[in-house]
């Protein structure tokens, strides 16, 4: 395994995942889809041909 080419890789997949999901939390507040002061979310990450399921899950503060 080429370990800069799988860091790389990985950091592209970081990078979409955290530029949409913003894009994505940002437009539902701005849109008034969020009800209460608090947006709670969960991020599920898959593997489909490997064992991965990791789960987190936070409160985003709205105000």
């Amino acid at each position: 395994m080429d370990e800069d080419r799988f860091n790389m890789s990985v950091r592209k997949f970081l990078k979409q995942v955290g530029v949409t999901s913003q894009r994505v939390i940002e437009e539902a507040v701005r849109s008034g889809q969020v009800q209460g002061e608090v947006l709670k979310v969960t991020m599920t990450l898959k593997g489909k041909n490997a064992p991965i399921e990791h789960v987190i899950e936070a409160e985003i503060e709205l105000r």
